[in-house]
C-alpha cells in the first residue's frame, strides 16, 4: 500500500517519522521544509504539492492544523478534489469539529473515496515513542485498512463506531485536558505561593491516586520553567473553542471548560502561544502581579 502523510507540525512530524522507523514507505508533504529535511534523511519520499501526494499514495493519512489546511490539501469545493480522493482511503488524524468530519466523509464518499476519522490522544513525546491512543471511527472495512497502518504510532487504537464518534470522543477527552491542566497550573501556583517546593509537590501528586502521566509532565515542566512545547497553549486554544463549540451544539453544560478557556486565553494574550501548555501557570502569576 502507497501511503501519504500530509501535514509535518508539532505531532505530525514524529508521527510520521515512526511510521518511517517501522520500515513502511510513505510519501510526505509538508508547506514548511524543515520538517521535509528531517523526514528525507529517514527515508521518506517528498511531494512538492497535494496533486503530488496524491498521485503517488492511495491512501493518505491527514495530520493538519484546521479545516482549511485540511480542505485545502484535499482540494475540496475544487475540480482536482474528485481525482485526489477516488479510489484512495482517506485517514483524517487531526482534531475538527465532529459536524465536520461527517461532511467531509459524505463528500469522499461521494467522490468515489473511503474515510476513516483516527483523531489522537497524547503530545508530542507521545507521538516521538508511539504510544498515541488512536480513537477509530468509519465503516468496518475502511477501519480494518486503516489501523494496522496506525500501529507504529500508537499504544492502542479504540474504535468507537462511525464517523464523527471518534472526533465526538476526542471533545470529550479534550475538555477533561484543558480543565484538569488549568486545575493543576493554578494549584502549583498556589504551593509556589505558600513557599513550597514545586518537585516535592510533584512527587505528592504523582504518588497519589491523583497521579497521571500529564500531571507528572506538567508539573515538571512549570517546575523547572521549561516550557518548550510538547502541546502548544494556541493550539489548546484553539482545541477548546472546538469542544466548546461541540458542547454547545449538545446543549452540554462546560462551566469549567470556561473557567479553562480563560485563563488559557490570558496566557495566549500575554504572548505565550508557543510555550507548552504548562505555560498557563503564568496566567495566575500575572493575575497575582495586577
Amino acid at each position: 500500500m502507497a501511503l501519504g502523510f500530509a501535514g509535518l507540525g508539532l505531532m505530525g512530524e514524529p508521527m510520521a517519522l515512526r511510521l518511517c522507523r517501522s520500515g513502511h514507505p510513505i510519501t510526505v508533504y509538508n508547506r514548511s521544509r524543515r520538517p521535509l529535511d528531517t523526514l528525507r534523511t529517514h527515508g521518506a519520499r517528498i511531494a512538492h504539492s497535494p496533486d503530488a501526494l496524491f498521485g503517488l499514495c492511495d491512501t493518505v493519512i491527514l495530520m493538519l492544523a484546521d479545516d482549511v489546511a485540511s480542505d485545502a490539501v484535499i482540494g475540496r469545493s475544487r475540480p482536482e478534489f474528485g481525482r485526489r480522493v477516488e479510489g484512495r482511503l482517506i485517514i483524517n488524524m487531526g482534531t475538527h469539529r465532529p459536524a465536520y468530519s461527517r461532511a467531509l466523509e459524505a463528500d469522499v464518499q461521494a467522490a468515489g473515496g473511503c474515510f476513516v476519522e483516527a483523531p489522537v490522544s497524547g503530545s508530542r513525546p507521545s507521538a516521538e515513542a508511539g504510544t498515541l491512543v488512536a480513537m477509530l471511527a468509519g465503516g468496518s472495512d475502511a477501519m480494518e485498512r486503516a489501523a494496522p497502518l496506525l500501529k507504529p504510532m500508537c499504544r492502542e487504537i479504540i474504535r468507537v463506531g462511525v464517523v464523527p464518534m471518534a472526533l465526538a470522543m476526542k471533545m470529550a477527552v479534550n475538555l477533561y485536558l484543558v480543565s484538569t491542566v488549568a486545575a493543576l497550573a493554578e494549584a502549583a501556583n498556589l504551593a509556589s505561593a505558600l513557599g513550597l517546593d514545586l518537585e516535592l509537590f510533584r512527587s505528592v501528586i504523582a504518588s497519589g491516586q491523583l497521579g497521571s502521566e500529564v500531571a507528572a509532565a506538567k508539573l515538571a515542566k512549570i517546575a523547572h520553567r521549561d516550557f518548550s512545547p510538547q502541546a502548544s497553549i494556541r493550539d489548546v486554544c484553539r482545541n477548546a473553542a472546538l469542544v466548546a463549540g461541540t458542547a454547545n451544539e449538545a446543549h452540554a453544560p462546560s462551566p469549567m471548560l470556561d473557567q479553562a478557556r480563560r485563563v488559557f486565553d490570558a496566557a495566549l494574550a500575554d504572548g505565550s502561544g508557543a510555550l507548552d501548555m504548562a505555560a498557563v501557570v503564568s496566567a495566575f502569576t500575572a493575575a497575582d502581579a495586577r
